[in-house]
């Protein structure tokens, strides 16, 4: 499974991508403004700053909802670095601009999917993303991690060669869930990532190893 770290914050990318398993970034206008990025000059410079520190696939969103501003938006985003991925919304607009953009070879991340029937659309539009928000799902008393799997079973049955992107990742268990279930991406917050290395008994284990090297060397 591939690791997505979910920000706009260069020092964290460089420390998910110095510890050695990042494999991309999204990032959207919420993080972008998160660090004091505005204006779209200065938001495509950070976007070329995060495509120089790792090795490919940055999702770069789109804020336009009509066909030819996305068009616009997206050939431009798209102009910045050839790491860049295009992230559309899931609506109508954006499905007619995944398609446009799959047959000019710029890649897409259809993101705001929250169903099985949008993913499907997305993939028949020849997204290499699909974005579906699980913890937003658990937000409103719905099973996340089941439209994964759900995802999964349908994009298998078909041969869809779009990716699956578990995005809205809160927790290391999100995380394990998605690589248990099959989700070809997952993306987080760099707390999620680095989560995954601790546990008290490693802790604990290290504690008496280092104690009893000590003692034999005293």
């Amino acid at each position: 499974m591939k690791f997505f770290i979910d920000t706009a914050n260069l020092d964290e990318i460089r420390e998910a991508y110095d510890l050695g398993v990042l494999d991309g970034v999204t990032t959207n206008p919420s993080l972008m403004a998160k660090e004091g990025i505005r204006g779209e000059e200065n938001v495509r410079a950070h976007y070329k700053a995060i495509c120089d520190i790792v090795d490919d696939n940055v999702s770069a969103e789109v804020i336009a909802t009509t066909y030819n501003e996305i068009i616009k938006e997206g050939e431009a985003l798209a102009k910045i670095d050839d790491k860049i991925v295009v992230k559309v919304p899931m609506i109508k607009e954006g499905v007619k601009a995944i398609k446009y953009f799959s047959n000019q070879g710029i890649r897409t991340n259809c993101t705001l999917v929250f169903s099985a029937g949008q993913a499907i659309l997305a993939a028949k539009a020849g997204a290499a993303y699909v974005s579906p928000f699980i913890g937003r799902l658990d937000d409103i008393s719905t099973d996340g991690l089941a439209l994964i799997e759900q995802l999964v079973q349908i994009y298998q049955n078909y041969e869809f060669e779009t990716e699956i992107l578990a995005a809205s990742v809160r927790h290391t268990m999100h995380l394990v869930q998605c690589a248990e279930i099959g989700a070809d991406v997952a993306t987080c917050p760099l707390s999620v990532i680095t989560g995954l290395l601790k546990h008290p008994l490693t802790d604990s284990g290290l504690e008496k190893f280092l104690a009893d090297h000590k003692k034999s060397n005293s």
